[in-house]
This record gives C-alpha cells, structure tokens and sequence, in this order.
C-alpha cells in the first residue's frame, strides 16, 4: 500500500514501515502495481491447460547450441546456469555456444572458498567464537563475485536439497565456519559423483551438528536408549529416495492404483544404527579454534552400534567398522531406483522449471545412471544435461503457460547485482541477512527455517490456477503480500541508494537515460532475457517518460525508477 507520502509500504502487525523515498512521485504508485501483478501470477503466467507440456518421443533429447545463439537466447540460457547474466557472459555463451560455455565453466578452479575468506579477514579471532560473524559477507561474495558462476548456481540448488541452515548448528561455536564448511563442500563436489558428495555430507561436522547424529550413542540395554533418527529419516526423506516409490520418470509408481511408501519406521530404525559413534575429529586441534569443522567426523568405536542393520530390504552385517557400516548403508541407498528421478527432478526445477515433464525427468534420470561412460551418479553429466535438454532450451515449450519457475528472492538479487558488476569498496561485502519478509528479501543463503529449506519441491498455492491445473510452484511457499513488497521496497532501495559499502556500476546505462525505451530494452535483455513483454515496456515507458531529463543526476534517477520497475515486473520474476 501507499502512506501519506506516496511511498510504497508493507503492512505489518506493528503498523506500516515507509522505505526508501520515491523517485518521484509516480514510481511508487508503478512498484505497487508491479507487486500486484506478481501476487496476481500465482495463476503460472495466465492460467492454461491441465497437463505440463510434453515433449514428443522423438524430440531431440539435447541442445548443444550448434548454429548462431542470439543474445536474449544466451541471456535465457543464463537465467538457468548462472548467478546472473552479464554482457560479458552473454558474449562468452554466443561464442563457444552453451556446451562450450558449461564445459569452460566446470574448467575453471574452485575460486576463493568462504573458508578461507573468513581466515584472511580474522573472523577465527576467540572474540568471534559464539557468533555468525562474517558468514553472511562470505556468502555473498561468493554468489556474487565468483567467476565461476555455474558452480555458484549448482551449490545453491544443493543447499537447498541437502539443507544445513546456520541457525541449527549449535553445540560447538564457530557457527559462521561451519556454516562456509558447508557450502565449500558442496562447491567442491558439485560436478563430482552424487554417491561421494552423500558419503562427503554423512560424515561432514555441519550436517552431524545439525541433524544431530554428531556424538550419537549405540543402543543402551539398561537405559533403553535408542540412536538419534533424525539424520537416518532425512537422508531417505530429504537426500535420496523420497516418500513414495517413483517410476524412472519421476512419477508415482502405483501398487493396484496407489502411490506405495518407500521406507517405515523400522527402516528409519535400522538406519539410525549405522549412524551412531560419529563425533569431531579433535585429535589435531580443539574446539579453541574452527580447524575441527573442516574435517569429516571420525568413529569412535565404543560407541558404535556393531550390530546388523537392515533397512530397505537389505542389511548392513555385524562385525563391521563404523566407516564400513557406513560405506555398506550408502551403497544401499544408492543402489535404490528412486534416487535417479528425485535427485534429477528437484535438479530440474532449481535450474530450469518447476514442473518438468515425466519425459524430460527421465531423460535426465537416465544420465544420471549411466553418463555414456558407465558412471552412475556423474553430477556434471546430470547438470549438463538439464541444461542442454531440449525442454530447457526450447523456446516454444518456454511459451507455455505451465513452463518456468518463480526466481526466488536471492536469485533475483544476485541477478541485478551481477548485471550491474556490484563491488563491495572494503571487499566485506556487508549485505547481511536478508531473511526478513517485510524489509528484505525474506530468503537468505544457508538460512532456512528447517531442513524442508525455504520451499518444498511439491508445493502447491492453495486457491490458485496452479492447484486447479494440478500443478506445483515452490518459490511460492515464501511469498506474499508482506515478501512480495518487502522484496520491491528492498530492491528499491538497493538499487538508488545502495549502502556504505555496495557500489553498482550503472556506467553502461548512462548513456541510454534519456531514451526511455532504449533503457528499458537494456535491462530487459540483461535481467529477463527479452522476456518483457511490449505491453509492459509501454507501460514502464510511460512512467519514466514523466521523469526529467538533462543532468547526469535526473539521468539516474531514471535507471533508479527502470530497474526497479523490471525487478518488480512479474515477467521478470517468472523465469521462462
């Protein structure tokens, strides 16, 4: 809504909170209706049929880009593939073409993990031990600053698969080094093999923090103490297989019309005996120092339970050593057929759409068993092929109204601020939290409220176009009216205003002020990949046409008032 002032605000229990000034008069009243029209596209895009769009068998099953690809294709292909596109990435991805550009980007070294940037920066100081210090500049300068910007796209979409939240890890301090542990781990192996990241995350110290297993004790006869479950749950719910039993294509597998479960409680019982004598490795260093949290966890062997485990149909045998328990319980878990289709589904719809078709699931579930070198597992195949799949870079599949996925709030802010190369003047990159809903993003990295992450892949608005084509949006788990103008006054005042630290380079802009549909093009190429439509150009047009021109100041108050108006167009934040 508007105050007296003409601002927009959101409308909170304690009344409303006024952001950043107006432009001018006219932008607020234009971001209130943009944030409008974006709760209004809970329909998917306009509404539609009942059915997600398939393929026929005979599409080809990849695009490797060969012939000429267009600008707003490359800037497409970039929504899917990177943090954000820029001119310089577009040039990059029109050149090699979009096998080329992934095969370069998989190249490139690890960049600078958060790790090590906390160290160079003195977060390990004792003074810093029970606090989240530095964690969220680490990320962020990673999501944002990081040349290897696919690497960046796949760690965030793991880290919403497999969830570690740094408000969970609790019991040993140095929260904001567990926390960067984590997502360098992921960084590290997320072109690598899905069985060795699995393995890599069971014995990780965040994951044991936060799942609880870390110091998990062996069954007690006198006690009746039972193992920790909460991990060996989550690895079959959340990390592999799922509830329900699936077809290779990702759909339910039905016994006499009827989904059928894939685990029990026995199951979840059996496992848990596996995961027990796990703790810190402190035979090098101590708890003084975060040095602990980057190495795997080790058994301590009094505590593990050394009996036969059996669970999904098979049993790990007594007499084994924690780490072979553990080895022998993950090649079980591996070898189950859901793994392929529910790791490659949720895969599908965190790069390129939420409701993939059975035939583009199995498609995709097929590389992961097999990456036509005989390797079950290979993560870069699998992301190499979500990428190049037909579906993904058809564009006549994207102008179906079933096609596409709502960016989520951090996508949408590293999307203007790679765009706009931001640099951070005393490289600590002071962002923050954005976690608030009514001021913020109302999402930031490696923060989730639980370890469903920010948004569950089956979502379904209630109410919607969406429920009524039976159709799922995830994104929208975290957004309404109080995110949905919490996001735009945020970005409203990011973008004019910055803050003490934060400089974006608008230098590319300048020169297109005065024409306002020349800027306009602009953006739209570079933050939605020519996706705007006429009707909506005309409409921004028209409301930085009313702005005046003539200085170098009236000149950016209007990239101020496009940018902010493209950020809060729903054509923008549906990715298609």
């Amino acid at each position: 809504m508007l105050d007296e002032n003409n601002d927009v605000v959101a409308v909170t229990s304690a009344g409303t909170t006024p952001v950043a000034e107006g432009f001018t008069a006219r932008m607020p009243l234009v971001a209130a209706a943009a944030s409008a029209a974006l709760l209004s596209a809970c329909g998917g895009g306009g509404g539609g049929g009942s059915q997600s769009p398939t393929p026929p068998d005979n599409t080809p099953p990849a695009n490797t880009g060969g012939g000429v690809i267009s600008a707003q294709q490359a800037s497409r292909f970039l929504m899917q593939a990177s943090m954000g596109a820029t001119h310089d990435q577009i040039t990059r991805v029109q050149a090699l073409g979009y096998a080329g550009w992934i095969d370069e980007q998989m190249a490139l070294p690890l960049s600078m993990s958060c790790w090590d940037w906390l160290m160079a920066k003195g977060y390990n100081a004792a003074t810093n031990m029970n606090t989240e210090n530095g964690f969220d500049s680490a990320i962020w300068r990673k999501l944002i600053y990081s040349t290897d910007t696919l690497r960046q796209r796949v760690t965030l979409a793991l880290s919403e698969i497999f969830v570690v939240s740094i408000d969970g890890l609790v019991g040993a301090g140095w929260r904001a080094f567990s926390a960067a542990a984590y997502v360098d781990l992921l960084a590290a192996n997320c072109f690598g093999n899905y069985r060795k990241l699995l393995e890599t995350i069971s014995t990780s110290a965040p994951m044991g923090q936060y799942l609880t297993f870390r110091g998990n004790l062996k069954y007690d006869p006198k006690t009746g103490a039972l193992p920790d479950e909460n991990y060996a749950r989550e690895i079959m719910q959340l990390f592999s297989i799922g509830l329900l039993k699936l077809n290779a294509d990702g759909t339910p597998a039905l016994a006499n019309g009827a989904p059928q479960e894939t685990y029990g409680l026995n199951d979840i019982t059996g496992l848990a005996r596996v995961f027990t004598g796990w703790d810190f490795d402190l035979t090098v260093s101590k708890t003084d120092t975060p040095d602990f949290l980057r190495r795997p966890m080790i058994q301590i062997a009094a505590r593990h339970e050394t009996g036969a485990s059996t669970f999904l149909g098979n049993t790990v045998p007594a007499g084994l050593t924690g780490e072979q328990s553990l080895k022998a319980a993950l090649d079980i878990i591996f070898a189950h057929p859901n793994v392929a289709p529910f790791i490659s589904r949720q895969l599908i719809q965190r790069l390129v759409t939420s409701n993939p078709s059975p035939a583009y699931v199995q498609r995709i579930s097929a590389i992961f068993l097999n990456d036509g070198q005989g390797v079950k597992g290979s993560l870069g195949a699998v992301i190499k092929a979500i990428l190049l799949d037909d579906e993904a870079r058809n564009t006549s599949i994207a102008s179906s109204p079933q096609f596409g996925k709502l960016r989520e709030p951090v996508l949408r802010f590293t999307n203007w601020a790679r765009a706009y190369n931001i640099s951070s003047a005393s490289d600590l990159w002071n962002i923050g939290n954005t976690s608030d809903t009514a001021s913020r993003l109302g999402q930031s990295p490696l923060r989730s409220p639980s370890v469903f992450n920010f948004f569950r892949p089956g979502y379904v608005p209630p109410n919607t176009a969406i429920a009524a084509a039976t159709l799922v949006a995830p994104e929208f788990q975290i957004t309404n009216e109080s995110t949905v103008v919490g996001y735009v006054n945020f970005m409203q005042r990011i973008v004019s205003q910055g803050n003490s630290d934060l400089v974006p380079d608008y230098s590319s802009l300048l020169p297109l002020a005065e024409n306002e549909r020349t800027l306009l093009n602009e953006i739209n190429l570079v933050l939605a990949a020519g996706q705007l439509s006429d009707a909506t150009l005309s409409q921004l047009s028209t409301a930085i046409s009313s702005m005046p021109v003539g200085t170098d100041a009236k000149r950016y108050n209007r990239i101020y008032a496009a940018l902010t108006l493209v950020l809060a167009s729903p054509e923008f934040i549906v990715q298609k």
